[in-house]
Parts: structure tokens; C-alpha cells; sequence
């Protein structure tokens, strides 16, 4: 039981202290405010000496009248606040976190002037200082002025603090701003001017005190973090504009002064102004981003590579100019119409971009209002002039011709006509077939006349074969004759050199008779000089008899060469050798066809068989004679 009732009483005497504390100081009229809070003190009545009312139309209290005050406590010990003339309300700090700003609503304070939205800027320490907010004229209502992240001693019987997001713009993108408050556009003009010092929108009585206009601005902010006040700006994000490569922007600008015209006195469509003017500006942009604000200025894409533009139903190109383009129906002069596909190249240089947009608004107006009437009059009027089959076959230079005269009006539109090109001419079906059918008939002639060629060329070549296939045995023919003469010529060398190898045989036997004689005779003398003499002259007179034996023979042989000739002296020499070898130069059995009747015919036959006969026998006769 005593446990208990110390355990109760541990408990609350504290509870009954920090009561009773409060309460004593609240009679003594002692008030202590914590660091992390504010007093907001309500002041019941007034004593003697104070003002006993407010100021008509004021709710909270700044020369010590009853009723709400407008300065607060800060944190510290306060004396004389009797607990039945003030009543103090303990309030936490107003904190903005990182990432929020703070918007202010102020519930005293003067009138908001006709035509504000929103309450200038009062200097009064971040709305700490609501004696000064309100003495320093501050209006009730919305503020123009934010409290950005941080901890603020602010009075919220005054002021009511909203939390919000500060603005974010991503990358690649642009804010485009929309004022709530400000001074009317001027007349003739779609958005605000532009302004500097007011820090992207973010000082809002710098934007007011500058002359800002209300609504749509010029101006646009870029990627990044602002402390924008939503009750002063609406922010809409765009993507920034891109001009790609091969391209130019042209700038149309619906905002800004008037400007003077650039383009020159020999250009009538159209005003071009400098940048920053009203019109279309005489500088485009080259390829790149760019933070253009596209709700007061547009951008007219131009491309500055060559361009292709097909007039064929089947086929366009990814620009996409093309895409109403069709292909060409024209009639020729001979009544049959065919169409055909055309393909344009053009080429509009940068700096003459702007003329080709004041002129014409966009590229595609330039293929409409031009290209198209142009290049398809030209042909229809171009195949007026020719039969079907004429302007087929002067292709070429029909295309050429195009070439030349679409270039001389392009050039007049300030752009660059490159290339015409015909593509496919299709004429009509029946036309078609009674060309082919033609066609075929041609060809099939040329076939006929190359198979008649290579007849006449293989007859040529059957007779030069012929000829030389007859050149062939004539010319063995020949070389037989040849062989033949050249057989006896050996013939009769051969018997010359035959001749002649008697000649010298004799000499050198006669000669060598005459040594081996001296020889002999030296022999002789050397054995017996008696008989030497004797020898010498048997030897010398045997010696003369050879010499003049073998001298006489080559005299004979000589005279007789002389005598018959070397042709007949040689047949005697060959008969002489026939002799002496007993050679058989007549046949045992001699064949002979006779006159050309049959009798001469069976004769040769017989012979023939005779022969065969013969042939059979022989060798029975050579065995019977062995």
C-alpha cells in the first residue's frame, strides 16, 4: 500500500510542480517562450494611458491597443504580462524545408490598390517584423514576396505561410512565362517586353516597380532550379527548339518593334528585319538549340542540301515535301496520253533562306505555288509538240531542255534549280504493243540477216578448206619434185666425188709407191753401195712404170669424163658396178597392162597372180637346193 502510494506521488510531483509553476509565474505574470517557439499575445483590454481601439478596418494591434498584437514574443523571460489582461499562446517557428519556398497571405493591413493582385514588397525582415510589415504600409492578402528555405519567427495570427515547390526546369527544356500581375500589354503587341533585373521572374516587385506587363512574356528561363511565386508566374515547359544539320531556321518574329526593311528595293514580297524586330528575320539560325520562345516567335525549317522532289505516285521522299506530288499525265501531239515521272533537285542557299520564307511562308507553299505548276505545265506543254514514239526516242535532250528553262523561273523564286530528271515514261498499252510487235519484227529481221551471214561465211569457209585441203597435196606434189631433183643431184655428186676419190687414190698410191721406192733405194744404198746403184735404178724405173700407169688412168678417167660427160660417165661407172656384182637389172617376169580393153586387163591380173605364185615357191625352191 505505502509502495503504491509512493509511486503515485513520484509521478506527480513533478506534474503538480510544472502546474503550479506555470500558474505562479502566470500570476506573477511572468512569461518564459522556449527557443523553438514564438508568443502570440492577445491583449484582453487596455489600462489607463493606452489606446483603448484599433484603427478602423485594423485587426491586430501595433500602439499597445486591445486585441491581437502584432509583434510577438521571442524566446526569453517576459515580465507584466498579468495572466487577466494578456493571453500568450505558444506557438512553434515557421520552417521551410529545402526544396519549398513559403508564399504569404497577409490578414491585415491597407487595401490592395484596383487592378493588384497581389501586395508589394514591404521591408519587414522576412515577415518577422509585422510592426513594420504594417506600419510601413503593408496590404493584406497575397504577398509578392516568398520566404525562401529556413526557420522565421512570423506571427501566424497575421500571416498565413503555404508550402510549395520550387520551380524546376529539366534539361532540353524552356519555361515559358505567363504574369498574373503587372501593367496591360500594349496595344498591337501578344505578350509582355522584355525586362532585365527581375532574376528570372524570381524578384516579382522588380519585374512590377520595371514596368512588366501582365500575360504572355517574351522571356523565357532555361533549365534550372527558381524560387518562382505561382501566385505571381504560371511556367509552361517546352522542349527547346532544334534546327538539324543540312538545315537553317528562319525566324518569324510576332513580337517587337516595327523594323526596317533589309532585303533590298529589287525584293517586293515580303519585309525582312534584323534580329530582335518584328517580321522575318534576315539572319536564320544555323544547326543547333536553341531556348526560343515558339509561342511568339515560329521557326520555318529550310533545308540547304540538295532537295529531291518526286512527281511519282510510288515514291517520296523523307522530307516528306513531296507527298501530295503525283506523277505527270500528259497528251501527246498524235492524241495518246502516258505519263511520266519527273524528279526535281533544288538547292536554296542559307542566305536566301529568309526570302524564300517572306515570300512564300514555308516550304511547302514554295512546292505548291511554283514547283508544281511549273514542272507540270513544262512536260504537258513539252508533249504537246511531239508524237508518243518522238518523245521517247529525244529523251535525252528533252530532259536537258527541262533542265535549262525550270532552272531560269526557279531562279527567280531565289532558289537554285539543280537537276531535272525524266524518269519512267509508261504510253498507253495499245501504243506499247504495236511498238513491241514492231520490236520483234525488226529483231527477228536481224536474226535472219545474221543467219544469213553466218551461211555465207561457213560456205567461204568450206571452200577455203577445200583449197587448202587441194594446196595440201599439191604441195607434197611439189616437194616430191623437189626430192626427186635433189636425189639425182646426189646422185651425180656422188659419182663426181667417186671419180675424183680414184684420183686421189692413185696419186697417193703413186706416191706412196715413190716413198716406200726411196725408202728402199736408201736401204739398199746403206747395206752395199755396189748394189745401191743397181737397186737405185730398178727402183726408180719401176717407180716411173707406176706413175706413169697411174698417170695414164686419171688421164683416161679424165678424157673420158670430158669425153661423155660427167652424167654418162657416171651411168658407165654404175653399169661397170652392176657387172662386176652381177646385180639383176631386168625382171625375171615383166607385167604390163596393155591397151585399155579387157584383154589388157586379165593380162595384168595374170601377172599379178603369177607373181603370187612365184612368191609361194621360191622358198620350196631355195629348200630343194639346199
Amino acid at each position: 500500500m505505502l509502495t503504491t502510494i509512493s509511486a503515485y506521488a513520484i509521478f506527480a510531483i513533478p506534474v503538480l510542480c510544472l502546474i503550479f509553476y506555470k500558474f505562479i509565474f502566470r500570476l506573477l505574470g511572468i512569461i518564459i517562450v522556449p527557443e523553438d517557439r514564438i508568443g502570440l499575445v492577445t491583449k484582453k483590454f487596455v489600462l489607463f494611458g493606452d489606446k483603448k481601439s484599433l484603427p478602423e478596418g485594423r485587426i491586430f494591434a501595433t500602439e499597445g491597443e486591445a486585441g491581437y498584437q502584432a509583434k510577438p514574443l521571442a524566446p526569453g523571460i517576459y515580465f507584466w504580462y498579468w495572466i487577466w489582461q494578456f493571453d500568450i499562446e505558444l506557438r512553434p517557428l515557421t520552417v521551410i524545408p529545402t526544396g519549398k519556398i513559403g508564399l504569404v497571405l497577409a490578414k491585415d493591413g491597407k487595401e490592395l490598390e484596383t487592378g493588384w493582385i497581389l501586395a508589394r514588397k514591404i521591408e519587414c525582415d522576412g515577415f518577422q517584423d509585422a510592426e513594420a510589415f504594417l506600419k510601413n504600409g503593408g496590404r493584406k492578402g497575397r504577398q509578392t514576396a516568398i520566404i525562401t528555405a529556413g526557420s522565421y519567427r512570423i506571427n501566424t495570427f497575421l500571416f498565413d505561410v503555404e508550402l510549395t515547390d520550387i520551380t524546376e526546369i529539366k534539361e532540353n527544356m524552356v519555361g515559358i512565362v505567363t504574369t498574373m500581375d503587372g501593367a496591360s500589354i500594349p496595344s498591337g503587341q501578344i505578350s509582355g517586353k522584355s525586362l532585365d533585373g527581375h532574376n528570372n521572374f524570381q524578384n516579382v516587385d522588380a519585374f512590377l516597380h520595371g514596368g512588366g506587363n501582365k500575360g504572355l512574356q517574351q522571356q523565357v528561363i532555361l533549365a534550372g532550379s527558381y524560387n518562382l511565386n505561382p501566385w505571381f508566374v504560371k511556367v509552361e515547359e517546352i522542349h527547346m527548339t532544334e534546327i538539324p544539320i543540312g538545315s537553317v531556321g528562319v525566324v518569324i518574329s510576332y513580337v517587337g518593334d516595327e523594323g526596317e526593311d533589309v532585303s533590298g528595293s529589287e525584293f517586293k514580297h515580303g519585309n525582312i528585319v534584323s534580329k530582335g524586330y518584328k517580321g522575318v528575320w534576315a539572319e536564320p539560325l544555323g544547326p543547333g538549340k536553341y531556348p526560343l520562345n515558339t509561342f511568339v516567335q515560329k521557326i520555318e525549317l529550310v533545308p540547304t542540301t540538295n532537295l529531291v522532289l518526286n512527281w511519282a505516285s510510288a515514291r517520296s521522299e523523307s522530307h516528306q515535301l513531296d507527298k501530295n506530288l503525283s506523277t505527270i499525265t500528259v497528251r501527246s501531239k498524235d492524241g495518246f496520253p502516258f505519263n511520266l515521272d519527273v524528279s526535281q533537285i533544288i538547292h536554296i542557299p542559307n542566305y536566301e533562306a529568309p526570302k524564300v520564307i517572306a515570300r512564300f511562308g514555308n516550304m511547302n507553299n514554295l512546292v505548291s505555288q511554283v514547283l508544281e505548276p511549273t514542272i507540270g505545265n513544262y512536260f504537258r506543254n513539252s508533249a504537246q509538240d511531239s508524237d508518243v514514239i518522238s518523245f521517247l526516242g529525244s529523251r535525252a535532250e528533252r530532259q536537258d531542255t527541262a533542265r535549262r528553262y525550270i532552272g531560269a523561273v526557279l531562279n527567280q523564286y531565289n532558289v537554285n534549280a539543280v537537276d531535272t530528271l525524266i524518269g519512267d515514261i509508261v504510253p498507253p498499252e495499245s501504243l506499247m504493243k504495236t511498238l513491241t510487235d514492231r520490236k520483234l519484227a525488226e529483231e527477228q529481221k536481224v536474226t535472219y540477216d545474221t543467219q544469213k551471214m553466218a551461211q555465207e561465211t561457213r560456205q567461204a569457209l568450206e571452200k577455203e578448206t577445200a583449197i587448202a585441203d587441194i594446196q595440201k597435196d599439191i604441195v607434197k606434189a611439189d616437194q616430191g619434185v623437189v626430192i626427186a631433183e635433189r636425189v639425182a643431184d646426189a646422185s651425180v655428186k656422188k659419182a663426181q666425188g667417186e671419180a675424183q676419190s680414184l684420183k686421189l687414190q692413185a696419186a697417193a698410191e703413186a706416191e706412196r709407191v715413190k716413198l716406200q721406192a726411196s725408202a728402199e733405194s736408201e736401204r739398199i744404198k746403206l747395206i752395199a753401195v755396189a748394189e745401191a746403184e743397181k737397186i737405185s735404178k730398178t727402183g726408180n724405173a719401176e717407180a716411173e712404170k707406176i706413175l706413169a700407169i697411174g698417170k695414164a688412168e686419171a688421164e683416161a678417167y679424165q678424157l673420158a669424163v670430158s669425153a661423155m660427160g660427167e652424167h654418162n660417165f657416171t651411168q658407165l661407172k654404175i653399169t661397170e658396178s652392176i657387172g662386176k656384182e652381177n646385180i639383176k637389172v631386168i625382171p625375171d617376169i615383166l607385167i604390163t597392162g596393155g591397151n585399155q580393153d579387157q584383154n589388157g586387163a586379165l593380162s595384168g591380173l595374170l601377172g599379178l597372180r603369177l607373181m603370187e605364185e612365184m612368191g609361194k615357191r621360191k622358198p620350196q625352191n631355195d629348200a630343194e637346193q639346199s
